[in-house]
């Protein structure tokens, strides 16, 4: 029997969205309030809400089956395709897309392409065989192979058998677990049409028989080791790195329960930005992401971004992003900021914001300029880019 399409109720980040009492059962705004908090702010009807319910997404966007008969469906405030830019930096995707195939209706649209890409790009490894390395096992075996292990054979001479240390090439290795495992989360996502949906599954079949089933975190796709044999896996596991990092769990057991999709906007803005410049540096500096501090060995913070001068490697910028748009700077950034660039006696401390803020900061805090600037998400990425590295690299200050 055909299962009734869900009842979904649409969002958009950080906007104020009012439904009836009726439109949402109360047993759903409990799940709601109890599982996604930190997604979603929840106020329930009542005299102080006009007796509507209310509810605000917290700058994540994608899609939660709250239930099997409730959806939740958040979108972004960013052009969809500009989301796109903006995670082909961030994932290093590499993806050239023919004109036309990045206009997708919907975030749900955008998932189900790149699920597509994954799979295709899966199948047409598979066709040409998948990577394949060496494993060391050790074994009891009737004959010998590799290296004996001497000490157990002595102990055991009667046992015709030998322990037996050696190496065995294998596909069934971390470069194809991770892709099946992504393939496995895809499939119980429930966000894919039949079409995309049947893909996956015979990408993911074509790997069973050769790859164990084993779950992954998205860390797990970061800083792997690619050459000429495997260097096509890149572009893989960047995808599965995507769908692992903005795949929620499920708060039921049982392999048909559908996945909540959700993109944490604040943490692909870093992202994004960070790539961009990364790929982007001007001439006499280089980049550092992620720096670490250190104050003692119970202590430490990381900062977003560092840009360093080549000559000498003196951090010449201390920078940091901050995906909202207040209406005035919160002074805890402000100082932030600052103590970061007092731990790297940097002189030039800079607030990045998506969008022109109404009074832009540019300030003195003893030696050091604290500054915001725009990398807008609004237009043109690159434009953007090139806007916001002028304004970064400007040494005019308006107070002199």
């Amino acid at each position: 029997m055909k299962r009734e399409s869900p009842q979904i109720i649409e969002l958009t980040e950080y906007q104020l969205a009012t439904f009836e009492q009726d439109s949402i059962p109360e047993s759903v705004g409990r799940k709601i309030y109890h599982n996604y908090a930190k997604e979603i702010e929840i106020k329930r009807p009542d005299f102080t809400t006009n007796y509507q319910w209310k509810l605000t997404s917290k700058g994540r966007v994608g899609h939660i089956p709250i239930t099997p008969e409730f959806h939740i469906v958040i979108s972004p405030k960013v052009p969809l395709t500009n989301l796109f830019g903006m995670l082909d930096y961030a994932y290093k995707l590499k993806i050239k897309f023919p004109i036309g195939q990045i206009q997708c209706q919907s975030l749900e649209q955008a998932y189900e392409r790149l699920a597509n890409i994954l799979a295709q790009k899966i199948l047409e490894r598979c066709r040409k065989g998948l990577y394949r390395d060496y494993l060391p096992k050790t074994e009891r075996l009737a004959y010998i192979r590799g290296r004996v292990d001497l000490r157990s054979a002595l102990q055991k001479p009667w046992d015709v058998k030998l322990k037996c240390h050696y190496n065995e090439q294998t596909s069934d290795i971390e470069d194809n677990q991770i892709l099946a495992w992504t393939l496995f989360i895809i499939g119980r996502s429930g966000l894919c049409g039949e079409s995309v949906s049947s893909t996956v599954r015979k990408a993911f079949h074509a790997l069973q028989g050769f790859v164990t089933l084993k779950p992954f975190k998205s860390e797990a796709c970061i800083d792997r080791n690619y050459h000429r044999l495997n260097q096509d896996y890149q572009l893989l596991h960047a995808l599965c790195r995507f769908f692992l990092d903005n795949t929620g769990p499920s708060h039921q057991t049982g392999d048909r329960e559908m996945l909540p999709f959700l993109i944490d906007m604040a943490k692909l803005y870093e992202l994004f930005v960070a790539e961009w410049l990364e790929a982007n540096t001007p001439k006499g500096f280089f980049v550092k992401q992620q720096h670490r501090v250190t104050h003692d060995p119970n202590y430490f913070y990381r900062i977003d971004l560092l840009l360093c001068d080549i000559a000498t490697s003196k951090v010449q910028y201390v920078l940091d992003t901050k995906y909202k748009d207040p209406d005035k700077i919160d002074n805890k950034d402000i100082y932030q900021i600052v103590a970061y660039a007092n731990a790297l006696n940097c002189q030039n401390a800079i607030l990045i914001y998506p969008q022109n803020l109404e009074k832009p900061l540019d300030i003195k805090h003893g030696d050091i300029r604290v500054r915001s600037l725009t990398f807008s998400l609004d237009s043109d990425l690159n434009e953007a880019g090139k806007t916001f590295l002028t304004s970064l690299l400007s040494n005019t200050l308006p107070y002199c």
